[in-house]
Order: structure tokens, then C-alpha cells, then sequence
């Protein structure tokens, strides 16, 4: 089965990146343009993983990751958080809200494939 990847980031050209990284490693990718426009994209699709930004507008990714976390059927979905904010607080606010990983922009791309190919195992 095909893993589908959710990307979630209010900056078109993070998206693009992303989902030219993705889909040349084989995987189909959905994008979002904020937190609410995932939050819709997710009720209309299966997403194996979530990629998704922290400072967005209308919903941001902590509110994002909560969402997803109270959903039975998505409770253990592989989430990264893919940001600039990397100060402790923030990581923790990350993990308590649910994220699986953090990875901080700008971001190599060896490295976001090796953890997405590890969580998708």
C-alpha cells in the first residue's frame, strides 16, 4: 500500500520542497496550508504520517498535533514537527502535545528522509 504524507506548512515553497523530496522517494504526498486546512484534508483522507510546521495561522501545529492525538483512529500516527523554534520550551510543548519527532528548518534532506523511512517501517 502507498503511504500518503500529509505536509503541513503556511510557506508554499517549504511545501514544494517537501513534496518533491517525498514523492521522489515513492510516497504520495497531500499538502495543507495551515492547521485547519489539515484538520479538513484528514477527515477526507487515510494519511499514514503528518509533517507539519509549529507558527501557523488559524490553527497552529501544537493545536494541530492535539486534534489529531484525540482521534482513536489516528492516535498513534507518526507526527514531526519540521520548525525553526528549537528552544526547549518548545520541544517540550511539542512532545507533550503528541509529536513523534522534531526537526529543526532549515533541514537536510537526508536527514527528514531517514526519520520518515524509520517511521514508516
Amino acid at each position: 500500500m502507498e503511504k500518503t504524507i500529509l505536509t503541513v506548512d503556511d510557506s508554499s515553497t517549504v511545501r514544494a520542497i517537501l513534496s518533491t523530496m517525498l514523492l521522489d522517494a515513492g510516497y504520495k504526498v497531500i499538502e495543507a496550508v495551515d492547521g485547519q486546512d489539515a484538520i479538513e484534508q484528514l477527515e477526507k483522507r487515510q494519511i499514514s504520517m503528518l509533517i507539519t510546521d509549529l507558527n501557523m495561522p488559524r490553527v497552529d501545529g501544537l493545536d494541530l498535533i492535539r486534534h489529531v492525538r484525540r482521534s482513536a483512529g489516528r492516535r498513534f500516527m507518526p507526527i514531526i514537527m519540521l520548525t525553526s523554534e528549537g528552544d526547549d520550551v518548545k520541544r517540550q510543548a511539542g512532545k507533550t502535545a503528541g509529536a513523534s519527532g522534531w526537526i529543526m528548518k532549515p533541514f537536510k534532506s537526508e536527514q527528514l528522509m531517514k526519520v520518515v523511512k524509520m517511521v514508516l517501517a
